[in-house]
């Protein structure tokens, strides 16, 4: 890497660089709570002192996809107070800023904005921890690109192609075409680099004259077979590779021998996991680019709470503990003090030169008892060190390795995954989980409809996004999709033939992963909308508006109602609070706020066209398309329309009995249905099954 002179001229780039400060972790706790707001203004005080450019973000500026409003009115604070006054900003922007900012509302850099007063500049891509998600497809950055703080770019809408179109910048005569990209799953990305789906524009004018700089925020190292991205994906071109998402702090820029780019992995700010990656010296950059050369000048961080880390093997000290003395856990014990005291007193000693780090120190003793050893009460040891460390409940981590048996090829090696505890550096995703487990599990337990791929997909979005709905829309949407290929297929109602198209029908899906991604992307955006029209509901819902959709409970002075009512199964949101304010004829002609008429409710019955149950079973779906009874056949039916949370009526048609038929003239055949109909509309978050104990006392009270 070529050097170049530091002096600050018209024609230097000076950029901050920092990555993964992860705002708001253990913002609860009493220790460590403040932590990531004290390091991320330091940061930003470093800008301000160096008086750089621009800032540099390389995503995961959140921890939380959701963060609090604590963490966001501490991260609007700092910004506000580092990044606006009177400096000038000395560089242009020559690119088209339309299409740099095309997802944003105000679609141009903020310190050109000329109700803002922005002396330094931040551009930031999202990373996994704050990436875009819900109906609008909005992140935690989005809020700040509005409020005019920060400029969120890099952000990918496509999912079929990627087009990375840089921001350029010219100050002097250096020019920098600014590239990024946003955090995307990485089997994803990986997949759409094999297939050429990801293009990086350059400029036509001088395309050589320009340095390239990419950040980008996914896995590094290997996790997998395509769970991560080989820098050889990358274009040659590129001048330097800014890191993001690897905390491992390696900010010194390395060459790729291949490409011949250099890449630059600053780390995170924050210890956010005790594994070794993290006890290696906190450091941002200060990048200082010229022409085509640059210089990279590391930056010690000195509010970052220390973290010392070291690892015991018992078995390797034959002199010291024998598994067949009855006092050695009492020994174990008492080494394992000698080495925490050992840390802390390390930890002492570095804190003496650094006053701005915190007092309490990170301690982390991993223990290996493999030999036939026996771990000791952890609890009770962290008490002794309640008050002079920072983590007293994960001081001592016991492991032991496993013995490897022999498996064959298509068997998961579970060796290898314990072989490290999982608490110390082993990424498993969540999907990752969940497709050992169904690979590895019994037959009676597979999935038999589903692909293990999007189940773990529904279940990471469940768990990283708080998508409620994920695995509910997802079932549902393969389930129907499913009972289209079999009704296309005609299949006979026979349950080995379904089973057997079923099989067939899901290998076809496996294969074929973009249309299985689709499908996950539709079912999590089915989720998605039935999330936001639940907040509608629940926002637009009233007292009065709770009245007119209640359920109507049978009274014993309502002469002008039908004297035998069916109760819905759902309970409304507030329905206790409907009755306030009325009148006692109001209240005894709806009690307890619930009120239809008779006859609205009939009108509305006829308004719905039944469709199959959602919860259906495939054998059962196909036995429903036989041809059904008229309502003219010599057997009466009664129809139950019950509304659940889904757009999607259950219809269940059940004959009547021999005393119901004397009640089918066409007035009893109304009112039951408005009845049924009357149950309708409350159901707006109901978590009750199916079944329904009160329905059929309600049926054997009208048949009488």
């Amino acid at each position: 890497m070529s050097s170049i002179n530091s002096q600050d001229d018209e024609d230097t780039f000076k950029i901050l660089i920092a990555t993964d400060i992860h705002l708001g972790y253990l913002e609860k706790d009493p220790v460590r709570g403040n932590d990531t707001f004290v390091t991320f203004n330091e940061i930003l005080e470093q800008a301000q002192k160096n008086e750089v450019d621009f800032v540099l973000l390389g995503g995961d500026l959140f921890h939380e996809n959701k963060p609090s409003r604590k963490t966001v009115h501490s991260c609007l604070e700092s910004l506000r107070k580092y990044c606006m006054g009177d400096r000038p900003v000395h560089f242009e922007i020559l690119s088209d800023q339309a299409v740099n900012f095309h997802f944003s509302k105000f679609p141009w850099v903020n310190y050109q904005d000329g109700n803002l007063n922005i002396s330094i500049p931040i551009f930031s891509i999202h990373g996994n921890h704050d990436d875009p998600t819900g109906a609008d497809a909005l992140c935690a950055l989005d809020i700040l690109s509005c409020a005019g703080l920060l400029n969120h770019f890099g952000r990918s809408t496509s999912v079929e192609k990627i087009d990375i179109s840089p921001i350029l910048l010219r100050k002097g005569r250096t020019k920098i075409a600014l590239y990024g990209l946003g955090a995307i799953p990485d089997e994803r990305l990986y997949r759409m680099f094999v297939n050429k789906q990801v293009t990086m524009l350059r400029p036509k004018e001088d395309e050589d004259s320009w340095f390239n700089l990419f950040v980008i925020h996914q896995n590094r190292s290997k996790h997998g077979a395509t769970n991560y991205i080989p820098e050889q994906f990358l274009d040659d071109f590129i001048n330097l590779v800014v890191w993001g998402h690897e905390h491992e702090c390696k900010i010194a820029p390395a060459q790729n021998e291949q490409q011949r780019f250099y890449v630059s992995q600053p780390g995170s700010s924050v210890v956010t996991s005790l594994s070794p990656g993290e006890a290696v010296k906190k450091h941002i950059g200060l990048l200082h680019v010229k022409g085509k050369r640059m210089k990279m000048q590391k930056i010690p961080l000195e509010t970052v709470r220390s973290f010392h880390m070291e690892d015991v093997v018992l078995a390797d000290h034959p002199d010291l503990f024998n598994p067949d003395n009855p006092k050695v856990t009492q020994a174990i014990q008492a080494f394992c003090m000698e080495k925490v005291e050992m840390m802390l007193d390390n930890a002492e000693r570095e804190r003496l030169g650094n006053p701005r780090q915190p007092e309490k120190p990170l301690i982390r003793l991993r223990v290996d008892y493999t030999g036939g050893f026996e771990p000791f009460s952890v609890h009770r040891f962290s008490q002794k060190y309640v008050d002079r460390i920072a983590n007293p409940k994960d001081i001592i981590h016991f492991f032991r390795h496993r013995e490897q048996k022999e498996k064959n090829d298509n068997d998961v090696n579970f060796g290898k995954l314990v072989s490290r505890p999982a608490s110390e550096g082993t990424t498993l995703r969540v999907e990752d989980l969940v497709k050992q487990y169904f690979q590895t599990a019994e037959k009676k337990v597979q999935l038999s409809l589903l692909t293990e791929r999007g189940m773990g997909e529904a279940v990471q979005e469940f768990v990283d996004k708080e998508e409620k709905d994920a695995i509910e829309e997802l079932v549902k949407f393969q389930l129907e999709k499913t009972q289209r290929f079999l009704k296309e297929r005609r299949t006979d109602a026979e349950e080995e033939k379904i089973d057997e198209e079923v099989r067939r029908f899901r290998e076809s899906r496996r294969k074929n992963t973009e249309e299985e991604d689709e499908e996950v992307r539709e079912a999590m955006t089915r989720a998605r909308a039935h999330r936001s029209e639940d907040a509608i509901l629940a926002s637009a819902s009233s007292d009065e508006e709770l009245m007119d959709i209640g359920i109507k409970a049978t009274g014993d002075s309502d002469d002008n109602l039908p004297s035998t009512m069916s109760r819905g199964r759902g309970r409304g949101r507030g329905r206790a609070r409907g009755a306030r304010g009325q009148n006692s004829t109001a209240r005894r002609s709806s009690q307890r706020g619930r009120g239809n008429t008779s006859q609205e409710s009939a009108t509305s019955s006829r308004m719905y066209k039944p469709v199959p149950a959602k919860n259906m079973s495939i054998v059962d779906a196909f036995r429903s398309l036989k041809p059904q009874p008229s309502w003219n056949s010599s057997k009466s039916y009664s129809e139950d329309i019950i509304d659940v949370d889904s757009d999607i009526e259950e219809v269940s048609v059940v004959p009547s009995s021999k005393a119901n038929q004397r009640l089918s003239t066409p007035s009893s055949l109304s009112k039951r249905c408005s009845q049924s109909q009357i149950s309708r509309g409350v159901d707006f978050d109901s978590d009750e099954d199916d079944f329904d104990p009160f329905k059929s006392i309600a049926t054997s009270r009208r048949t009488k």
